[in-house]
């Protein structure tokens, strides 16, 4: 079997609408395709509903989180699969980050007006069309005026990395693992090691998070070396949490492609079994 449990749709950052993305997971030659848009739900009835026979399809979601512990706060994205997408006090936290991540979007375009870059609010919503406005949206508005050639490129710090960055809402990864461990999911803590990203959080806080529910960590991820894959690998032996690997796939706004890394099935067998908020659709 082939697994690819973190995948992005229009209903975030991804370029392919959830029903073209469960089409595209088919002709890659998945078997099962977890859709885990960042902090939304909103593509799982398209996903569903366009899912082709022979695709499991993995309701989930990415979550923006941050940990305080540490001299300054260090961003994380857990994953969460098979929740309850009615869980009142989930989903109302959901809202408040989606929200969030408007305002902050809105801002960076002001930013960037200011300085004579003609990027219109309307033309970014527009592009988002109703999914979660974030970065990549702005930066695809970049591209498309010349100023910059990949969404890569957006992101340096001249650009979107610092120039016209805003800082964004996020949860606390420990409020956040509560959260969806009580709406039935099962947490994974997303390409923990990506130090190409940003700073990352010591392995004393994915013990504590262990300690606090944690089920398993993203090993295999392209933002990983072999040496940061090493090391997540051997802190799940010692935590005893289990291990995936996944594409992280968001179409053309990056270069992977569906099924570059995959997870084993008796560990997704291990998620399925842990989770008591929704069910694989198979």
């Amino acid at each position: 079997m082939r697994i690819d449990l973190h995948c992005h749709s229009t209903a975030s950052d991804g370029t392919s609408s959830p029903a073209e993305l469960v089409a595209e997971a088919a002709a890659a030659g998945l078997d099962v395709m977890a859709l885990t848009d960042h902090d939304t739900t909103s593509g799982w009835s398209a996903a569903i509903a366009a899912r082709p026979a022979g695709l499991a399809l993995v309701p989930g979601a990415e979550l923006s989180c941050r940990w305080h512990g540490g001299p300054w706060p260090i961003s994380l994205h857990l994953l969460a699969y098979l929740f309850d997408p009615t869980d009142v006090a989930l989903s109302g936290q959901l809202a408040r980050i989606r929200a969030s991540r408007e305002t902050r979007a809105e801002r960076m375009v002001h930013l960037m007006r200011a300085d004579g870059i003609d990027v219109t609010w309307a033309e970014v919503l527009e592009h988002a069309g109703g999914g979660t406005v974030g970065r990549p949206h702005l930066a695809q508005a970049l591209m498309r005026r010349g100023l910059v050639d990949t969404v890569s490129e957006a992101f340096l710090p001249e650009w979107l990395g610092h120039r016209y960055r805003v800082g964004k809402e996020d949860l606390d990864v420990f409020v956040a693992l509560r959260l969806i461990i009580e709406a039935g999911g099962v947490p994974v803590f997303a390409h923990p090691r990506a130090s190409a990203r940003g700073p990352v959080v010591p392995d004393e806080v994915i013990e504590e998070m262990a300690f606090e529910g944690l089920f398993g960590v993203e090993a295999d991820h392209t933002d990983h070396t072999p040496a940061e894959q090493a090391h997540v690998r051997a802190i799940a032996d010692r935590l005893g949490l289990v291990v995936t690997g996944s594409s992280d796939y968001h179409g053309t706004n990056k270069t992977v492609r569906l099924g570059a890394r995959t997870t084993a099935p008796a560990v997704f067998e291990q998620i399925v079994e842990a989770a008591t908020g929704s069910e694989v659709i198979a």
